[in-house]
């Protein structure tokens, strides 16, 4: 009896290029903490990095931390002592992970990174609530440990069409943030080096863009996991030339992977969209479970969320305001809904996962029936896994393997 092939998952070579972009870029976060050369600020994932980078501000991404903290497993057994202080085991389980890897003096980074022992302390919190209240929660709870301001930018939610009203508030407010950045580092905010930022994190996003729809080729170069993990430039990055430099390498080497024909998951027969946050603890476990299924997760909302086409170095205030407005998690259930219909169609979508995740209700979208309107309107199935971004706790993994084998088996047995 011939042996079965054992599956096994694609490194993409740009992978080496990116963890030492990654590791630069952790490197002189810490330089900047450490020596005091520059001011450092925590700044939320969407919020307004680029005119933190013009006004000469070393950026640390608390998120992108949390996830950090989520993908090596240490979240578990942090986010207790968050919940000991207070926050409830139901909030961000970000929010009560980097909570709690602070309160137990904690990080990924000391492993990670040779002589980082510890993240940045900030001089500055920044945050936009056009994710959610619980960054603002997140950043407070940070100012009063610490005794650094928090200031940031409260953004509408639900939104359908995006409006000049609505343009108009939210740069208000980001212009607003300017007195007092100005007043922290003693440096004026100099507009052409905020036009720069702005025209740089552009063209990432449209590397980012193109990166993502070389998923759309039949068998996709790409999947969902890869995706995770190789936008931490676009979110850590974005307004940098580094950035932009490492999304040239990553295209070129999955253009070259279409020319040939090779797909992330060999012998693909099934694509799937994945609606709502990863299981960080679980990216390779469920990136093997499809990948023996031969079905490629290969586009989703989550990945995309750092596409951002309206920024605009001619007018850099209002563009970020547009662009952090039009983000998928700001808007309305028929907005999302007319999205995803197209994403369905753009890559030629079989089926979709929606990730319900215990401690993120905003990019759970799968609470109020839109699984079903959508599979109603379309004819491509959904399946809802129930889990969370951090906290494996509420995740269950062989019911998530029952349950994702048995809908890849009803999808091809409905062909």
């Amino acid at each position: 009896m011939a042996e079965e092939k054992k599956t096994t998952r694609k490194k993409i070579q740009a992978a080496d290029t990116m963890n030492r972009i990654m590791a630069d870029y952790f490197h002189d976060l810490n330089d900047a903490a450490v020596n005091g050369k520059r001011k450092v600020a925590w700044c939320t994932s969407v919020g307004p990095a680029e005119l933190l980078r013009a006004m000469g501000y070393a950026v640390h991404f608390p998120e992108n931390h949390a996830a950090m903290l989520g993908a090596t497993r240490m979240s578990t057994d942090l986010i207790p002592a968050a919940n000991a202080i207070g926050y409830s085991p139901d909030i961000c389980s970000y929010l009560t992970a980097d909570i709690g890897a602070c309160l137990k003096g904690i990080t990924p980074l000391s492993k990670a990174y040779k002589g980082i022992e510890s993240v940045p302390k900030p001089d500055v919190l920044v945050y936009n609530t056009n994710q959610c209240r619980d960054v603002q929660d997140w950043m407070a709870w940070y100012s009063r440990k610490l005794g650094v301001p928090s200031v940031g930018v409260t953004s509408p939610r639900n939104v359908n069409e995006v409006t000049d009203a609505h343009i108009d508030d939210v740069s208000r407010q980001i212009e607003a943030l300017v007195p007092t950045l100005e007043g922290i580092t003693g440096n004026r905010l100099d507009i052409d080096r905020l036009r720069e930022a702005v025209s740089l994190s552009r063209e990432c996003t449209e590397l980012w863009k193109k990166v993502l729809e070389t998923a759309t080729a039949v068998p996709a170069p790409l999947t969902f996991f890869d995706g995770t993990i190789h936008m931490g430039p676009a979110v850590v990055l974005r307004g940098t030339r580094q950035a932009i430099g490492y999304y040239e390498v990553l295209l070129a080497e999955l253009e070259q992977r279409i020319r040939d024909g090779v797909g992330a998951v060999d012998d693909e027969t099934c694509r799937i969209y994945w609606e709502g946050m990863p299981i960080w603890g679980r990216l390779r476990q469920h990136s093997e479970l499809f990948l023996q299924l031969k079905t490629s997760v290969l586009a989703s909302t989550y990945c995309s969320s750092w596409i951002f086409q309206a920024f605009d170095a001619r007018d850099p205030f209002r563009s970020m305001a547009k662009a952090y407005l039009e983000l998928f998690i700001v808007r309305s259930d028929a907005y999302k809904e007319t999205y995803i219909k197209g994403m369905l169609e753009k890559f030629r979508i079989d089926g979709i996962v929606y990730h319900d995740a215990k401690t993120c209700p905003y990019n759970s979208n799968n609470r109020y029936g839109m699984p079903q309107r959508l599979e109603a309107e379309t004819g491509v199935p959904a399946l809802v896994i129930s889990g969370d971004l951090n906290d494996l706790r509420c995740v269950s993994d062989e019911q998530t393997k029952t349950n994702v084998e048995a809908f890849i088996e009803q999808i091809m047995e409905g062909r």
